[in-house]
């Protein structure tokens, strides 16, 4: 089985480093584009956007611009040959049927490339902006989620009209066209790390993607989620995030790491996010919460991969090992910083038998 790497949040403006440095990620269409086609180029996996409709507040610009998932992977689909391309898709404010229509017609212009990433939501804020409440617990937010998901792929598999009596939704006469690409379902991911969203994932998703301290801990993770899937006779791939800063001695990729996430850190940013993790979002335990800091100053806390090549790929198998199927990397400049990484570090994961030592994905394979 190949252990997957794609790139997470080059849709947003500064990527995952809540960082004031002048050299940081901008997300304009003409970096995605020219982004994607590295990395399409450079055999990685795919790219996976984040989903954000509100900034973090007044005293902050930090993903205060956001190229829209689903128009960003359309023109990505369209100008790349082999990667896959998730959208980001939050059940809350994409009405089923719209979304079912939408992703249909994604997976229709990359031939069976496209892919959803499930969010079942929790930026208060957010919910604000669109006039809604944000249910207070996580298993409501999951009910709406899985009613939500069983009407889009009733859509995506019923030749005739149909009605929905439901929870939270009441549907008349409900068709839709064109379907996912050779009849396939659209893959799908899963991003939860609270109980709710991981069994969510298993119950449903092709991936589950989510947050974890590092390949330690992980472990357990992965063994849970797995086997929750098994016991509903289904198999569930589980993806984390990380961060890179890959320099070709250590010392100066730990320079580089101080620099961008400690001297300049946009620190008020920083404790907002964190903030409003803690009161709405069960991504991180209140321990992370309590010691990450510096992890989201650099990547949003997600792992930190940092060294030099041999030090970035060892990390990177270690997560292997652990039975994880894949990685979501960030980096401070994507475009600037993936060449080295695709020249330096993807040999070493072969060498180390984490990679096949060329892409052998056909287009809209998925290695799993």
């Amino acid at each position: 089985m190949r252990f997957q790497l794609g790139l997470f949040s080059p849709n947003t403006e500064s990527g995952l480093a809540i960082t004031t440095v002048p050299e940081r990620w901008h997300a304009t269409w003409d970096n995605n584009l020219r982004l994607a086609t590295l990395a399409d180029r450079a055999g990685l996996d795919f790219l996976l956007p984040v989903a954000r409709w509100t900034d973090w507040g007044s005293e902050t610009a930090f993903h205060r611009s956001v190229l829209d998932p689903l128009v960003w992977a359309s023109g990505l689909l369209a100008g790349t040959k082999r990667i896959r391309v998730f959208s980001t898709v939050h059940t809350a404010f994409h009405h089923p049927v719209v979304a079912a229509k939408q992703l249909a017609t994604l997976d229709q212009l990359g031939k069976g490339r496209a892919g959803l990433n499930i969010v079942a939501g929790w930026h208060a804020p957010e919910y604000e902006m669109f006039g809604l409440t944000l249910p207070a617990d996580h298993d409501t937010r999951y009910a709406y989620a899985q009613e939500w998901w069983e009407i889009v792929q009733r859509i995506w598999t019923s030749e005739e009209p149909f009605d929905h009596d439901g929870r939270f939704f009441r549907l008349r006469g409900v068709v839709g066209a064109p379907k996912p690409h050779d009849g396939r379902r659209v893959l799908t991911m899963n991003a939860g790390s609270s109980p709710q969203g991981r069994s969510f994932a298993a119950r449903n998703a092709d991936h589950a993607f989510t947050v974890v301290g590092g390949p330690e801990d992980g472990a357990d993770v992965v063994k849970a989620i797995k086997a929750d899937a098994a016991s509903l006779g289904r198999s569930v791939g589980v993806f984390t995030l990380g961060h890179v800063v890959c320099r070709p001695t250590r010392a100066e990729a730990e320079d580089r790491l101080a620099y961008y996430a400690d001297e300049n850190a946009d620190w008020p940013a920083v404790d907002e996010v964190m903030r409003l993790q803690g009161l709405h979002a069960r991504s991180f335990t209140p321990e992370m919460l309590a010691t990450y800091r510096s992890r989201f100053a650099a990547g949003h806390g997600s792992c930190p991969l940092v060294g030099d090549p041999d030090d970035v790929a060892a990390a990177l198998a270690e997560f292997a090992a652990a039975g994880f199927d894949g990685i979501a990397l960030s980096f401070l400049d994507y475009a600037d910083e993936l060449g080295y990484f695709a020249a330096e570090v993807l040999p070493r994961l072969a060498d180390l038998g984490v990679r096949p030592s060329a892409a052998a994905s056909s287009p809209g394979s998925d290695p799993t």
